[in-house]
């Protein structure tokens, strides 16, 4: 039986090879070789400890797994197609290795109960790596922002100027962002933290085993309450390929953001020149390849959610072969956010703020207007609407004489309204405007100091 699969007695054909070749997972699963090996320890103690196996059969089993871990951690193991997934290559060597005692490894459990508490333990260390990423990314944007709480730049709507905004409060909103980001992979974690192992095939079994022994010395909270569910769920899978798309598409909009405040129309932006590039024909080129990349990977892990949402979408109840290629796409989809978030963080420390420009962009496009209606409702106790008219009017006259509502003289302003004087020409400066909102989640200098205080300790 040594190079024959467990089931060969079976069948009077040998496996047509073209399935052989779709079929293998193993260049994908050696992945999970670590949880599967670790998988295997704890169900081995639990059948020694419930008198399933004996004693010496279990510590053979146990040693000879930790060998082949051994070799696999110092890359002298053979991975063989022909024994399709990590499970069987596994199962395999420790025959080679401790003879007849092997074949009591997989007493009690399925390969359907196995591959999911693997991928579930997997999927959670997973999570926990992307946390930590997710939070460097999360430290560098406090950084950037704690030396910019002074620096006001045009806050924009449909890409026009709208009202002067802190730069540091514009970078503290992919923060939120992220946040968000932080508590969905957390929820996830509490989400699958059942252990399927015991549920076998899809029934359970007949063998008096301790679920709760084995969940709890695997780090999960509870074994799962339904055999068939256990072995046919892969929410958990699509939950991390959810998260991992929100993620890169707030990173995405991120760099969206930097590429277009960098173009030489905006200007708003530079970066350091490691995270540039040339032409190959226009010699003057700095391009933010770094930005458009991160840009275009989000594609990436819309696809491995969309083909997950897919695979599963029309399975009957329970196990089938059409979940082999979830741990590929789940695989795919952690290490491309991975490297997105890394090469994040590299990004948002190289941004350099061009001040100047920023605040010169902030002065145009009548940014203060709508300060100067609510001054007529506070100080003049004008409805706002008709504070609205007044203050059109005003960017009407302005536009017509080529100026900027700060340029405009006092006698000018009159001329839409009469009863001022000339206090409302601090109105129109826009530094006074973003130091003005200070309602709680508003732009000010204080609120965004106030804020950059609270993600620090937030963020240790």
């Amino acid at each position: 039986m040594k190079n024959k699969t467990i089931w060969s007695n079976r069948f009077k054909n040998k496996t047509s090879l073209s399935f052989q070749k779709i079929g293998s997972s193993i260049h994908i699963d050696k992945r999970l070789y670590e949880q599967d090996i670790a998988a295997s320890i704890v169900h081995t103690q639990m059948l020694m400890k419930q008198k399933i196996i004996g004693t010496k059969d279990g510590t053979k089993i146990i040693d000879g797994l930790k060998k082949i871990k051994s070799l696999i951690d110092k890359g002298n193991f053979e991975f063989k197609d022909k024994f399709e997934d990590i499970h069987l290559n596994v199962e395999k060597k420790l025959f080679e290795i401790i003879g007849p005692s092997a074949g009591f490894l997989h007493t009690a459990r399925s390969r359907n109960d196995q591959v999911v508490t693997d991928f579930k333990l997997w999927i959670k260390n997973a999570s926990k790596e992307i946390l930590k990423d997710i939070t460097l990314v999360m430290k560098s944007i406090i950084k950037k922002a704690e030396k910019n709480t002074d620096t006001v730049m045009p806050g924009l709507t449909h890409l026009k100027n709208a009202q002067p905004i802190s730069f540091a409060h514009y970078l503290l909103s992919y923060y939120e962002m992220l946040k968000r980001d932080k508590n969905r992979f957390e929820n996830n974690i509490k989400l699958l933290d059942e252990c399927p192992l015991g549920s076998a095939a899809l029934s359970g079994t007949s063998y008096k085993i301790d679920r709760n022994y084995t969940s709890k010395k695997l780090g999960f909270k509870k074994p799962t309450a339904n055999s068939m569910d256990a072995v046919s769920d892969r929410d958990f899978a699509i939950d991390f390929l959810y998260a991992s798309a929100v993620c890169a598409m707030h990173l995405s909009r991120l760099a969206e953001d930097f590429i277009i405040y960098n173009s030489d129309a905006f200007n708003l932006i530079s970066f350091n020149d490691s995270m540039l590039t040339g032409s190959s024909i226009m010699p003057q080129k700095k391009n933010p390849d770094p930005a458009e990349l991160i840009r275009g990977k989000v594609g990436i892990n819309y696809g491995k959610l969309n083909a997950m949402l897919t695979i599963m979408k029309g399975l009957p109840m329970s196990y089938f072969k059409d979940m082999q290629d979830d741990k590929e796409l789940v695989f795919d989809g952690h290490d491309t956010l991975k490297n997105t978030l890394t090469l994040s963080a590299e990004l948002i420390n190289s941004v350099k703020p061009n001040k100047g420009i920023m605040l010169l962009m902030a002065n145009k496009g009548y940014t203060t207007a709508t300060d100067f209606a609510d001054y007529l409702v506070k100080v003049k106790k004008l409805s706002f609407r008709e504070s609205y008219t007044i203050s059109s009017k005003l960017v009407n006259f302005a536009e017509k004489n080529k100026k900027m509502l700060s340029d405009l003289t006092l006698e000018e302003i009159k001329k839409i309204y009469k009863d001022l004087d000339r206090s409302v020409l601090k109105v129109f400066d826009v530094k006074n405007s973003m130091n003005l909102k200070k309602s709680y989640g508003g732009t000010s200098e204080s609120n965004v100091k106030s804020m950059i205080k609270k993600y620090k300790k937030e963020s240790k």
